[in-house]
């Protein structure tokens, strides 16, 4: 049962917020987006970059109007869950990748794992590059970060520790 029309799931690469949010979205009956590949799919279209690495590296200013282009799908949704890192790091620093000009969630969940275990995931996913650098520094600023973006929009945020999958996957479940 969905009790949420715009949830979100956020958390740094490697933590499982993917996986869990598609295991959640199926048994709920929610609409799963993956923000990145999302933005993926538009780039592609643009015929600007072809891959996740490739369209980071663009200029931020054609990085953004995808990104709100890609907000601006979604915006108009039922019943949706989408997933997205919250927090990027770019060549000028950390950007809050939480479209809340276009979108509104109603509930903000944030995923975190210990430092062991997202560098564990990192090395052992062969399907994207994935730097094992600043995580620490990266986890808290995104803590902080969608602290501040739930304060401002004034939804509640959930933090859920990803140390076991079914027992994380089962806590997701009874916040959405």
């Amino acid at each position: 049962m969905v009790l949420w029309n715009l949830a979100v799931v956020v958390g740094v690469p490697g933590v499982g917020k993917t996986s869990l949010s598609h295991q959640a979205a199926q048994s709920l009956g929610y609409n799963h987006i993956n923000y990145g590949e999302l933005m993926l799919q538009l780039t592609k279209k643009k015929e600007v970059a072809s891959t996740l690495e490739e369209m980071f590296q663009l200029p931020l200013d054609l990085q953004h109007s995808i990104w709100k282009k890609a907000a601006s799908l979604i915006k108009d949704q039922q019943d949706v869950l989408v997933d997205l890192h919250g927090l990027d790091i770019s060549s000028k620093g950390y950007l809050i990748s939480l479209p809340l000009e276009i979108l509104s969630p109603q509930i903000i969940i944030l995923v975190e794992a210990s430092y062991e275990d997202i560098i564990e995931r990192r090395i052992h996913d062969q399907s994207k590059s994935r730097s094992l650098e600043n995580i620490k520094e990266h986890m808290m600023l995104l803590r902080v970060a969608m602290a501040n973006c739930s304060a401002l929009i004034g939804c509640p945020l959930v933090i859920l520790e990803n140390n076991d999958f079914n027992k994380t996957l089962d806590q997701m479940k009874t916040y959405l």
